[in-house]
């Protein structure tokens, strides 16, 4: 069992880094200060290659792996960048994966390409009002007329549907009350985002104000047949296919986020001088930063052993919740850890760790909650009976 970086793996690690350092402290600072979608950084990301990174060499991306993905969204958000140049490009790591997975050779051509090459901007429009993460329950409909679909309904939590020109989003094409089963009826459609037929509202929050949240009122949305993915009524089935690798890739920004606060936090112990010593001497702050280290790399080896498990075909949803779960708690103990070093200049916006707690919160909310996370874990793992 190896737990080295391959030479490759470094390489793109050490890229990476490269890169985000042109997108300085005060670079985030601003856009948290002010919003507005990081297209800048977006697009030396697309140049560079790296927006395809996971996906086929067949259509402009790199072929690589999730242990490859999850290593450039861990380095992204430990650079500084946090969850605001995280998120800027999550979408294209893992949202399409159901496009490659069970889309046909013409949509394949079709879509990915102008994705990978930053010309496309995609959201991904699953969550509503009303359901939350109960996706059977959705309400959103996809109504046939001719060879085109009609869709109507509500999406909230929706991100980069500000910028986005392309949509991912689930519909019931089959009234729920007229399938055998709950998960039937679903169905997947990658199309434009027709701002004309849907109303983006953005949606006021409390971190990550560079990359837009919103809520989405969709109303007699036209969709080509062209633009359905797979079977008509299996979409929940390819939706699943695609939460492990969000799970993974959201824990490995979570354990980057940490790694950011904690470098910032035991720099600032080494250099503040209080009562004639520096305070990184007092084990009061020393125990609480050691203990974020470990957290952290716990966390880590969960993240990429899930990615190696998926990578490998096996299956993951143990690991990838988990890796969620404890990526989660870890960076949200980091960044708090990194307040109490720095005080009240932790309170401070020009020293960066408020902003990180702030985004730290994100993935323990985010794209599934702790208690659900746990409620599988019972379930799926320890064989105990479903608890809802």
């Amino acid at each position: 069992m190896n737990f080295e970086l391959t030479p490759e793996q470094q390489s793109i690690q050490t890229a990476l880094e490269k890169l985000c350092e042109h997108f300085d402290d005060d670079y985030w600072l601003q856009h948290d200060r002010e919003g507005g979608f990081p297209h800048d950084f977006h697009r030396a990301l697309a140049d560079a290659g790296w927006l395809g990174i996971a996906m086929s060499s067949d259509y402009g991306g790199s072929g690589l792996g999730m242990i490859e993905a999850a290593l450039m969204m861990q380095t992204i958000s430990a650079s500084g960048a946090g969850l605001s140049g995280a998120s800027a490009v999550h979408m294209n790591i893992f949202g399409l994966n159901p496009v490659q997975v069970f889309g046909t050779a013409e949509q394949k051509q079709r879509f990915l390409p102008p994705l990978i090459q930053g010309s496309d901007k995609a959201c991904f429009a699953v969550t509503e009002p009303d359901s939350g993460l109960d996706t059977t329950h959705l309400k959103t409909l996809a109504t046939r007329d001719g060879d085109d679909y009609v869709l109507s309904g509500r999406k909230i939590w929706i991100s980069t549907a500000q910028v986005a020109n392309k949509m991912l989003i689930i519909a019931r094409t089959t009234p729920l009350d007229r399938v055998a089963k709950q998960t039937q009826g679903l169905s997947l459609f990658y199309t434009d985002l027709d701002r004309s037929k849907v109303e983006v509202r953005e949606i006021e929050k409390m971190g990550r104000k560079a990359v837009d949240s919103n809520l989405l009122f969709i109303d007699g949305l036209r969709v080509s047949q062209q633009d359905l993915i797979g079977e008509e009524g299996a979409g929940f089935k390819y939706l699943l296919h695609g939460l492990n690798p969000e799970r993974i890739l959201i824990a490995a920004e979570a354990v980057g986020l940490g790694q950011a606060a904690l470098q910032r936090a035991t720099q600032y112990a080494k250099e503040r001088v209080v009562f004639g010593r520096v305070i990184g001497r007092n084990q009061s702050i020393q125990h609480p930063l050691a203990q974020a280290w470990m957290q952290l790399e716990a966390a880590k080896l969960m993240v990429f052993k899930a990615a190696a498990l998926y990578d490998a075909g096996q299956a993951c949803g143990a690991e990838a919740n988990a890796a969620k779960y404890l990526a989660a708690e870890a960076a949200f103990q980091a960044c708090q850890t990194a307040i109490a070093t720095l005080g009240g200049m932790g309170y401070a916006k020009e020293y960066h760790v408020e902003r990180y707690l702030r985004e730290s919160l994100i993935p323990r909310l985010a794209p599934v909650s702790p208690q659900m996370i746990m409620c599988f874990i019972a379930e799926k793992v320890l064989g105990l009976p479903k608890s809802y």
